[in-house]
């Protein structure tokens, strides 16, 4: 009811006033049955009978007609109250405001559909997320909706610790459900149901393919998940840390963090061979054969733009230079018809692109 208008609150007050003495008059109609003595009467409107023979019906009219003025009595208060300032809500900074509405561009930016419930981004989360959000790839505009689709099933160090500076011989991959959510199924994704041929159904959407690291005897979790000691204690303070602190732990955090995470084709290949083996996952085997000879893949490594027809321009609309994603494509210098060499070549080229 905020921002109403003088009309406005005059019409609401008249129309709750009305109601309550509409009310009143009915409770008086009932009230006076008891007052005029006559015989027994079951109709609850009549004005004579016995107090002692009062029937249940009007006790019961008389509670409904209570509550109905009461609640617009309250209303009325909180009517005039709105209009005078008390309840007014304070003015959010400008700058979350902005920030909201940059959270649901985002959302817009990657994904065509949003869930009513957002599964995969519930409970506990890796402190990744506490600075790079939900989506945290954004620059690659052909691949980023790909690439936030993994974080539903990879962690988040599973594809970017440093290769430097951690073997990848050390590795090994688990499925870990740190969310902190209890869960009785088997991971999403794994398996497919033959009849419907979508993927089983389950409760579990929130385990993530996570790498441990082998040293000395030792297995160490990569992922900074909200239960790491040092990730605990950041989240603590953080509202207390200076500038120059954030920046400390931020470094701290991204000792073995490389920002190019590893190429689609090092875990999308023969599963013997790959970076990450579904088979021992639990995948079955035909979502293994599924991930393992997936087109996407190619189309990513050979194309580094991405194209959009020109079905719906007209002689008056941009350029076909203008390319709407990516960078504008620049048309080679036309050549004349009767060049077999000029003919073949372009011929080449476009094929070459397609490939």
């Amino acid at each position: 009811m905020h921002g109403l208008d003088n009309i406005t609150v005059i019409f609401i007050v008249l129309t709750v006033l009305f109601f309550m003495f509409f009310g009143i008059a009915i409770l008086v109609i009932i009230d006076h049955k008891a007052r005029i003595p006559d015989s027994f009467h079951r109709d609850p409107w009549s004005i004579t009978g016995m107090r002692r023979d009062h029937p249940m019906i009007s006790f019961l009219t008389t509670m409904i007609l209570g509550a109905i003025i009461f609640a617009l009595l309250s209303e009325l208060i909180i009517t005039f109250a709105e209009k005078l300032g008390a309840f007014s809500e304070a003015e959010k900074p400008q700058i979350l405001k902005e920030l909201n509405e940059q959270r649901f561009t985002e959302k817009m930016r990657h994904f065509h559909n949003e869930p009513e419930q957002d599964l995969v981004n519930m409970g506990k989360k890796p402190v990744c997320f506490y600075c790079h959000g939900d989506y945290p790839h954004s620059k690659q505009r052909m691949v980023r909706t790909l690439l936030n689709m993994h974080t539903q099933f990879v962690g988040c160090m599973t594809c970017h610790n440093d290769p430097k500076k951690i073997d990848e011989k050390s590795l090994s991959f688990y499925w870990l459900n740190y969310s902190g959510i209890s869960v009785s199924g088997p991971p999403f994704g794994t398996s497919i149901d033959p009849k419907t041929g979508n993927l089983v159904t389950t409760d579990n959407y929130y385990a993530k393919i996570v790498a441990m690291s082998e040293s000395k005897g030792e297995s160490t979790l990569l992922e900074l998940t909200e239960d790491n000691p040092e990730v605990k204690e950041f989240l603590e303070v953080r509202e207390k840390l200076t500038d120059a602190d954030r920046e400390s732990v931020k470094k701290r955090f991204h000792r073995t963090v490389t920002p190019k995470g590893r190429f689609c084709t090092r875990c999308h290949t023969s599963d013997n061979d790959g970076y990450i083996s579904f088979s021992k996952l639990g995948f079955s085997e035909r979502r293994v054969n599924d991930l393992t000879n997936l087109n996407i893949v190619g189309i990513v490594q050979k194309y580094k733009k991405f194209y959009m027809p020109s079905l719906t321009r007209t002689n008056k609309a941009e350029s076909d230079d203008a390319v709407p994603v990516g960078k504008p494509v620049k048309k080679p210098p036309a050549k004349p018809a009767n060049k077999p060499a000029a003919n073949k070549k372009n011929s080449k080229e476009t094929d070459g692109w397609w490939k």
